[in-house]
């Protein structure tokens, strides 16, 4: 959206106020507002955000799948304004509160965990499945994690920036592999004895990353699409995905995940700070989409402080 003034084929026409992964305290509330969790909401409470908002009534969400709704709204999607301000009216039931112990920061990034969740929950990632992941940014640092706990060895991590390849070795990367200077396919190949990953995942530009991928998993093997292309085209040679028989699922933001990811981050079984490169005020905010574009200054994850 910051790039191209649109995401996928959703056009941004007029102004819009970005930032859908956020935090924040309770101001005010409706009469009989209940909370994510089916509690009273309550003025003071800390809360994390789950930015799309379901109808609840239609096919998809009946069926259990809120992420798919057909009448959705989503802060930070162009026509609704995003959280990159001091405040913001969100329905009382995308509100789940956090425990003293999750700070604002972590608060905030239970979103992108979510999407890491949902991606390995599609993924269907058993003890023991070889696992690669293209994009070591935040989405691919916090798969890794999450791959990780799922029981997945090895787990190779492509990626081409070398600080963040660096991080995806500390954060328990089998194998991080900078694809601008090393054949990947080759060397994964090589690592897996010709096999090839039981689970390829895409987190990275959404280009020619996907014909990686797809390189990348062993025969019957799974692909895991989570990136969002630029051009909003999939390239993907037809006859890799055939002659593999690869079952191929998109990930669309996430589903049932934040209780799952508060618990996590709890437990201090993901470490969420690990990622945050950055520490910005409201003010700098057009620093912060300079930075991360252009990918200076070892940018991982920026966080935006709205207040202090």
């Amino acid at each position: 959206m910051y790039q191209d003034a649109r995401i996928g084929d959703t056009p941004i026409s007029s102004p819009v106020c970005l930032g859908h992964e956020f935090s924040g305290v309770v101001e005010a509330v409706g009469d009989g507002a209940v909370d994510a969790m089916g509690n009273p909401l309550t003025v003071g409470a800390r809360v994390a955000v789950d930015p799309a908002q379901h109808c609840g009534v239609c096919e998809l969400c009946q069926k259990g799948h809120p992420n798919l709704c057909l009448n959705h709204r989503f802060v930070g999607v162009y026509p609704d304004d995003g959280a990159l301000r001091e405040l913001l009216v969100v329905p009382a039931s995308s509100c789940f509160p956090v425990p003293d112990a999750c700070d604002f920061d972590e608060a905030a990034l239970l979103e992108p965990l979510g999407i890491a969740l949902h991606a390995v929950d599609l993924a269907n990632i058993r003890v023991g499945d070889s696992v690669a992941i293209l994009g070591a940014g935040p989405i691919g640092l916090l798969i890794l994690q999450v791959a990780k706990l799922a029981g997945a060895h090895p787990i190779f991590v492509t990626e081409r920036l070398p600080w963040r390849l660096k991080l995806a070795r500390a954060l328990g990367a089998t194998q991080a592999i900078n694809f601008e200077s090393t054949d990947a396919v080759q060397a994964v190949t090589e690592a897996t004895d010709g096999r090839g990953v039981d689970v390829a995942i895409e987190a990275a530009w959404s280009d020619s990353s996907v014909q990686q991928a797809a390189d990348l998993a062993r025969a019957g093997g799974r692909l895991v699409l989570v990136g969002i292309p630029g051009e909003d085209e999939l390239k993907l040679k037809h006859s890799t995905i055939r002659r593999k028989g690869l079952t191929i699922r998109v990930a669309r933001r996430m589903k049932h995940t934040y209780p799952r990811a508060i618990a996590l981050q709890s437990s201090g079984a993901i470490d969420l700070h690990k990622i945050i490169s950055h520490r910005l005020s409201l003010e700098q905010t057009a620093d912060a989409y300079a930075i991360n574009t252009r990918y200076d200054d070892g940018v991982v994850k920026i966080m935006i402080r709205v207040s202090e």
